[in-house]
């Protein structure tokens, strides 16, 4: 009789969880214990974001913490108001996420972006099927509010014939070299200004945008794919899928492609993906672990491979040769 009530029991708390998980998904989503293969993260000690509070330029705007996941998934935050210090920026470049922000969840899609405000209660995560890759930074100060502004809702930045996207990404990456360099107070101003620049992209996007269409003439089909494959370095992209973006049969368009390059689409694009390489290993400090997934290859050996058999000499041989 009392292995029957124990059962009874274990089947009610069974139920339980089931209804909670039902209720609150993403309470009981897995944890990721460790990172993100190529991940980036740097957070600024409390000692120097005191500094920079003091100061005429810091106090107007600075950054806390700043980073890059990729593939992310069972990414997952919670904050409560009091924890919620600073504003959060969450950049979507691939895969889906949510955000929870006063009990309303939204979900975040690939060129979408969303800034948290201060003092709310929020949580978000990946999508465990789709994993976002993201970027991502914390940042306050006078001005944080109005750079924030009306960005609580996930916001596109679509990608289009004069998007800038890859130079909005460029200007990220100069803002974390300039943090990664450690503590010096004009390299933490240096980024501070380079941090105006990018949220300005994304708060004046309209002006940010035509600023560099003024006076160009609209570009051919073939023009057109070789500016979308440089937006979207990173992703995954197959024939069709750039045929696509000027409404061609994949055949059409490769014969089309081909003949003004002399290359076909995949090979261009491989050319681009090696060239983009060469920047990080140029101007950064990160590992091939890290690039790889920037340039649209999940798995660093496949990189290191392709890239030794394009460039004719290896990842780590090119970053070691002087150059200029």
């Amino acid at each position: 009789m009392t292995w029957i009530i124990l059962l009874f029991l274990y089947l009610i708390y069974l139920k339980s969880i089931y209804l909670c998980r039902k209720k609150h998904p993403s309470y009981y989503m897995p944890r990721i214990k460790e990172g993100f293969r190529g991940e980036r993260a740097i957070i600024i000690p409390s000692f120097i974001q005191d500094d920079l509070k003091q100061d005429t330029l810091g106090s107007e705007l600075y950054i806390t913490d700043i980073g890059y996941y990729p593939h992310a998934r069972f990414h997952y935050r919670k904050r409560t108001e009091e924890e919620a210090k600073e504003f959060v920026l969450i950049y979507c470049v691939e895969g889906e996420g949510w955000v929870k922000l006063e009990n309303k969840q939204e979900t975040v899609l690939p060129n979408q972006f969303i800034i948290l405000p201060v003092h709310k209660a929020h949580s978000y995560g990946s999508n465990a099927g789709n994993p976002w890759t993201i970027y991502w930074m914390h940042f306050n100060g006078k001005k944080a509010s109005y750079f924030s502004s009306n960005f609580d809702r996930p916001t596109n930045i679509s990608p289009h014939a004069d998007s800038r996207i890859k130079e909005r990404l460029y200007l990220f990456e100069e803002i974390y070299s300039s943090l990664n360099r450690g503590y010096s107070k004009n390299y933490m101003l240096y980024a501070i200004t380079s941090l105006f620049h990018f949220l300005g992209s994304m708060k004046f996007i309209g002006e940010y945008r035509d600023s560099n269409a003024a006076g160009h003439e609209r570009k051919d089909v073939v023009e057109e794919v070789i500016h979308y494959m440089c937006e979207n370095i990173s992703r995954k992209l197959s024939l069709e899928d750039l045929a696509k973006t000027v409404k061609l049969s994949a055949s059409y368009f490769s014969n089309l492609f081909y003949h003004k390059t002399g290359y076909s689409p995949l090979r261009y694009l491989t050319h681009l993906r090696m060239q983009e390489a060469c920047h990080y290993l140029d101007f950064t400090d990160m590992k091939i672990n890290q690039i790889s997934p920037l340039v649209g290859y999940e798995d660093p050996l496949y990189f290191s491979r392709l890239f030794t058999k394009t460039m004719r000499i290896s990842p780590s041989e090119y970053r070691a040769q002087k150059k200029g």
